[in-house]
């Protein structure tokens, strides 16, 4: 009858969270993910380059630099943007102007 008490399976799990806490749960979430998006939002810029998306952006722009090197990563962003293009290298915003 001891060994019956002491075992957590015996017990049930739903009895002890309130039936009140889904109700209150969505809410808190939804406004959750409202702070996150104006949070990650940001301006677009009237200057061509790859997009920010949430930081995945710099994060692309940056690896692309590594991977590719400093030359040739230019050259494919001028290929592709124009002769003024908007990066990110190591987090920081930075300009390619060339022609």
């Amino acid at each position: 009858m001891l060994l019956e008490t002491l075992n957590p399976m015996h017990y049930n799990i739903t009895s002890l969270v309130p039936d009140t806490m889904p109700v209150a749960t969505v809410p808190i979430l939804i406004l959750m993910c409202f702070l996150f998006l104006i949070w990650t939002h940001e301006e677009t810029s009237s200057i061509p380059g790859p997009g920010y998306c949430m930081g995945i952006g710099p994060l692309l722009s940056h690896g692309r630099f590594l991977w590719m090197g400093v030359g040739n990563a230019c050259n494919y962003y001028n290929k592709t943007y124009g002769e003024f293009v908007r990066v990110w290298i190591s987090g920081e915003e930075t300009f390619i102007i060339s022609k």
